[in-house]
């Protein structure tokens, strides 16, 4: 395992671990983690102990969104200058520029064949972010990418307007106002979000979410993003405690009827709860097994 330093699109300094196989390969998963979490969670490193057992490596990287809040560092014009970032302030669009600048350093270390990875918010980053290079013909990007996998896609809009109840609107409403008094710094509410958030990040999940709305009611419109991908798709979930609202049997069934994709493998874990504790190993066995026999 090494450290790996390297520049989003747009220049924002970011760090992963390189997990390296025994040996020499081409392929290569690289990991998106979700809101506050970082590339250093048990999940990653049995996902990556069985990945290299099949010749495969294994990088997970801290994205602008890692932790709650942090300074995020980057060359302008000659100066280092840094801005204030973490989760609490982080803008959910810019997330192509994180993932697209792992690509392509995996690409310039040698790296043919790539499997996107995300969780949770991770999984809205990866699927944002093939679209992008899609929208934009990023060819050798796009040939480089033989397969996603996407682990407890979350819906957060939906989630949040259940977890708000009747009272989102009102909360919109503090937030522009936060904005228009010039507190776009400071927090929300605390019980506006499960997390300490900034006005200008909550509207992108409260308001301003359309390009990150993909599996809303589940029909076949808003699963057009998803059915952009070409490559083989994996997804799953969990049933106990998972961020979904319907029940995970019900929910990866419809969504296996409406995906076009067909090398897709979608299901649920029984026991499984969001961040998949205790069934990290059935997970990598799962996922590894995905790539070999889809992505191979």
């Amino acid at each position: 395992m090494k450290k790996v330093d390297f520049l989003a699109k747009d220049g924002i300094e970011l760090t992963g671990l390189l997990y390296e196989s025994q040996e020499k390969t081409d392929s290569v998963i690289i990991s998106v983690h979700g809101m506050t979490s970082n590339c250093f969670r048990k999940r990653d490193d049995v996902i990556a102990k069985k990945a290299n057992n099949n010749a495969i490596d294994y990088f997970c990287f801290n994205n602008r969104g890692a932790e709650l809040t942090k300074y995020l560092r980057k060359n302008d014009y000659g100066k280092r200058k840094k801005y204030l970032g973490g989760m609490s302030f982080e803008n959910i669009y810019e997330c192509h520029n994180d993932v697209e600048g792992a690509i392509e350093t995996m690409m310039d270390l040698g790296y043919n064949n790539i499997y996107l990875q995300g969780h949770s918010l991770g999984s809205t980053k990866v699927v944002y972010t093939y679209n992008k290079i899609l929208e934009e013909n990023k060819l050798d990007m796009l040939m480089s990418i033989k397969g996603v996998i996407l682990l407890s896609l979350v819906d957060i809009p939906s989630v949040l307007k259940f977890f708000l109840k009747d009272n989102s609107d009102k909360y919109i409403k503090i937030a522009e106002e936060k904005i228009n008094n010039g507190e776009e710094m400071n927090f929300m509410p605390k019980e506006s979000f499960i997390h300490p958030i900034s006005p200008k990040t909550f509207l992108q999940y409260a308001k301003d979410y359309e390009k990150i709305d993909f599996i809303n009611t589940i029909t076949d419109e808003n699963l057009e993003v998803l059915n952009n991908i070409s490559v083989p798709i994996f997804m799953r979930w969990g049933n106990v405690q998972e961020l979904i609202l319907q029940d995970a049997e019900q929910y990866s069934g419809k969504i296996r009827k409406i995906i076009k994709n067909e090398n897709s493998d979608i299901d649920y874990i029984n026991g499984a709860d969001h961040g998949y504790h205790g069934f990290e190993k059935l997970l990598a066995d799962q996922i590894v097994g995905f790539i070999n026999n889809k992505c191979r």
